[in-house]
């Protein structure tokens, strides 16, 4: 069986940099932190009191009184980022059999705030009052639940589900959305990620792991990946959606093609339930199974968008498998974590450095990993790699490999390249 091409025609974001993709690009290609104060709750008593929150969204703006109260935030967020990136394709024209157009939308965690807060209200009251549950619980907590309103929202019938492995889930689930296409099950799928984790139980469950920085006095400079002085992630919300899209359908509708995607790669640390294994073996094999999965080889890929959470084990581990798969090439390519930026939007994050990919293809512009500081040195750490440090760089892109691993063990990688018809 021939595989189909797949490529991207459709882009939407909600991040803590900016509202849309266009914001958020801009403010990336700057070197911008999102990092701030937490508002969503008072977070005094907190080992950590910053994140990197989406700013100046109001849910009024995007629905009505009862679809909001029906939607769990990382469900609102998920579907404002797949309307932009849903009208950005154009998938809405007439002509597009919906039939054939699916939705596969990964969360991390899903709707924590409203488990919290239902769960909350049973813990104080229940016991007086007996069992009160919202009807809207479940529906609004579940994971699966954004890629649901998504294709009633948009009619879409093709397949629909979610993908859950932690931080790669939204890499899985445009490694899913694009075997789908390529294997002639649809004509496109709407992908991504979505996640609004800021909230006590996430905050306070990952502080009680050390995963979190506790940089208060420096929210802005507390995502430092790579530096000797990195202490933990910086946690984020938001959602990122693209529209992947067999190649003969977009061009037979005009569409806009941003670029391709080429290969997938999923692989299993097999080691630890929340530390990434400390030589990087799963790592290594996951982009291996990339690049063989792109019949690609590694002195090809002029990119890579790292997982790069600011973790003191991650980040060794990381460097260490791409030093092992690309050899001597490794000094050539262009590093970078966008989570410098963005903060780590866990479930989310896979869809939305994917979406830094493509535009660093098509500006040919590498986004930068900002707040290293000169001396702030990890020995562990090969420095004569080209980690883009600080300042964004002008490059020609013609593909881009993007990392992503969860607790748990899971791996994910994806590989874009350029469209050249």
């Amino acid at each position: 069986m021939e595989l189909k091409r797949v490529v991207v025609t459709g882009l939407g974001a909600l991040t803590p940099l900016g509202n849309d993709v266009a914001t958020t690009w801009e403010n990336a290609v700057k070197g911008v932190s999102g990092a701030g104060p937490i508002t969503h709750f008072d977070s005094s008593k907190f080992k950590t009191q910053f994140a990197c929150e989406v700013k100046g969204f109001d849910p009024a703006q995007h629905f009505d009184r009862k679809k909001a109260r029906q939607l769990d935030l990382y469900a609102m967020y998920a579907l404002v980022a797949a309307g932009e990136a849903i009208a950005d394709a154009g998938l809405e024209s007439e002509g597009v059999d919906k039939n054939r157009v699916g939705v596969v939308f990964a969360a991390g965690i899903g709707g924590l705030h409203t488990f919290e807060e239902e769960a909350g209200y049973y813990a104080t009251h229940g016991e007086e009052q007996g069992p009160k549950y919202n009807p809207f619980f479940i529906p609004k907590m579940i994971a699966d639940i954004a890629a649901g309103h998504i294709s009633i929202e948009y009619g879409f019938r093709g397949p629909n589900f979610a993908t859950v492995s932690a931080c790669a889930s939204s890499n899985n689930a445009l490694i899913d959305a694009f075997n789908y296409v390529r294997l002639g099950m649809a004509d496109a799928i709407v992908t991504g990620g979505a996640e609004a984790a800021v909230f006590p139980a996430g905050v306070g469950g990952f502080n009680s792991m050390k995963a979190l920085s506790t940089r208060n006095d420096d929210p802005q400079g507390a995502s430092r990946p790579f530096s000797g002085s990195r202490d933990g992630f910086v946690i984020g919300e938001g959602a990122a959606a693209l529209v992947l899209e067999e190649l003969e359908h977009a061009k037979a509708r005009g569409a806009h093609i941003y670029c391709e995607i080429v290969g997938g790669g999923m692989s299993a640390d097999a080691y630890h339930i929340t530390a990434t294994h400390p030589e990087g073996l799963g790592a290594k094999l996951v982009m291996e199974n990339a690049l063989r999965d792109a019949g690609m080889k590694p002195e090809e890929i002029d990119y890579i968008n790292l997982h790069g959470t600011s973790t003191p084990v991650g980040d060794i581990g990381e460097v260490k498998a791409i030093k092992e798969v690309f050899g001597d090439h490794a000094y050539k390519v262009n590093l970078s974590s966008t989570k410098s930026m963005t903060g780590h939007l866990l479930g989310a994050a896979g869809a939305l450095e994917a979406i830094m990919g493509v535009k660093a293809i098509t500006d040919g512009i590498i986004p930068p990993t900002i707040n290293h500081e000169e001396g702030d040195n990890d020995p562990e750490i090969d420095y004569n790699l080209n980690f883009t440090f600080n300042e964004a760089q002008k490059r020609d892109v013609k593909t881009v490999l993007s990392n992503t691993f969860g607790f748990g063990g899971h791996n994910a990688a994806v590989i874009l390249k350029k469209y050249e018809g």
